[in-house]
């Protein structure tokens, strides 16, 4: 069955109101430039903290063993190989996730740091994706996602940029660039944007870094509308 191009698919893993998450206001800021440069078809949003994505059970699990023992196996073909309504019913959740992730130009992601690392909305989502032969190329054997564009808009309570007391403490930024570029996206076409000491202007005893907060959402912003306003370039087209 044809599945609709998506040209942007955006997901937002913010739990917080969208009028305090600074990664929704600056993935909305990121949607909407690109709608006014690029049109508005080929869009998608899916908000991974309203509308969860359930996590992989048993019989997930069980499919994908399956899987890995036949070799690649193109996603439409799948169904074919569940064994119980179970994996059927996991393999149901699964499929249009996939489709959105290997037919979208460009993949927005909002990304907020929850304790050192990635929201689990979006860790959900992550790991149902992630399935045997999701992301390959039946005809070539390479990855569907080599000419895909990710950006990652992130946002961290503090700092943890290079040179930081907790530059160490950063699992946010490492992990989504080792799975990315684990499964096919090419270094070039992964972008990271980062909106450093939210909290500033919350927590009274982070009161005195409230500058340096609004220079690095106002340079966030900046960013985010640079990246937006141009198209994708395939690299191996």
């Amino acid at each position: 069955m044809a599945h609709e191009r998506l040209r942007l698919l955006h997901l937002d893993s913010s739990a917080g109101p969208a009028d305090e998450s600074l990664t929704r206001r600056l993935t909305a800021l990121f949607a909407e430039t690109w709608r006014t440069h690029h049109g508005a078809d080929g869009y998608r949003h899916r908000d991974l903290a309203a509308d969860p994505v359930p996590p992989g059970g048993p019989a997930h699990v069980a499919l994908g063993r399956r899987l890995e023992r036949v070799g690649v196996v193109p996603p439409e073909a799948v169904g074919r190989l569940t064994g119980t309504a179970e994996e059927r019913r996991e393999w149901d959740l699964t499929l249009p996730l996939v489709r959105d992730l290997r037919s979208a130009d460009t993949v927005l992601l909002g990304v907020p740091m929850y304790n050192f690392s990635v929201p689990a909305a979006l860790k959900a989502w992550i790991d149902r994706v992630t399935f045997p032969g999701a992301f390959l190329d039946a005809e070539t054997g390479g990855s569907v996602l080599r000419d895909t564009r990710v950006v990652v808009v992130m946002a961290r309570g503090g700092a943890y940029g290079p040179g930081t007391p907790r530059e160490g403490f950063d699992f946010q930024r490492p992990y989504l660039r080792a799975y990315f570029t684990e499964y096919g996206v090419a270094e070039e076409n992964l972008h990271f944007v980062q909106a450093e000491m939210a909290l500033a202007g919350i927590v009274p005893a982070l009161a005195r870094f409230r500058e340096s907060a609004e220079a690095s959402f106002a340079a966030a912003r900046h960013q985010v509308i640079e990246l937006a306003g141009r198209a994708p370039v395939p690299l191996y087209r």
